[in-house]
């Protein structure tokens, strides 16, 4: 089975298998320790009012409802660029956010893209600073992840221990737990509940 194969899942399980994995753009390398899932359009398998897809498909979201593996680009707040890889089936929407990585290579060029961070472990904590810290373009939208010859390329690693807990930022399905963290990483950006979800349910999880 192919990696892109082993996205074609339901949202959660892409983003089990996303933690851990290894992003490279040219001398910058990144691994993945926090992750968010988002689901469908209402006729998909995972209707998800806080996912892009839910209105249907649109020239902004198209990526999404296309082949698992492909870079979705978004540019949030009219400033920082978020990645995500989609999943699912082709045909059926869904993706993963990346929200943060632990810098393994090009530390130097990535301080140079985030000279205000002062934390080494921070420089690509929360899905803004990690699309800034990989140098990701509105361009790159669409890639294939999984190609040789891609500018942004994804590798995924083995199965590694996770915890779970709302979304952050959303103001509807906020307390479905589809962020996923790497409980060891000091690279994990903290949790950010929107003011205007409802209040909040239950406590994470870990995996076991």
């Amino acid at each position: 089975m192919s990696d892109a194969e082993l996205l074609a899942v339901d949202p959660l399980t892409a983003a089990q298998r996303l933690l851990g994995a290894i992003v490279r753009v040219d001398e910058v390398v990144l691994r993945i320790v926090e992750v968010e899932a988002y689901g469908s359009d209402p006729a998909g398998p995972w209707p998800d009012p806080a996912a892009h897809s839910y209105r249907g498909p649109s020239r902004r979201n198209a990526v999404m409802f296309g082949p698992p593996g492909r870079l979705y680009v978004y540019l949030s707040y009219g400033m920082h660029l978020c990645a995500n890889v989609t999943c699912g089936p082709d045909g059926t929407a869904a993706a993963v956010l990346l929200r943060a990585g632990e810098v393994i290579e090009g530390g130097a060029t990535v301080r140079r893209r985030r000279p205000a961070c002062r934390a080494d472990t921070k420089l690509a904590s929360g899905p803004g600073n990690f699309g800034s810290a990989l140098g990701i373009l509105l361009s790159d939208y669409g890639t294939a992840l999984f190609e040789s010859d891609s500018r942004v390329r994804l590798e995924l690693g083995g199965e590694v221990r996770w915890a779970s807990g709302p979304r952050v930022g959303i103001s509807v399905a906020a307390d479905r737990p589809w962020r996923l963290w790497s409980p060891e990483s000091g690279a994990v950006s903290a949790y950010r509940r929107s003011p205007r979800a409802p209040v909040a349910g239950g406590a994470g999880k870990s995996s076991t």
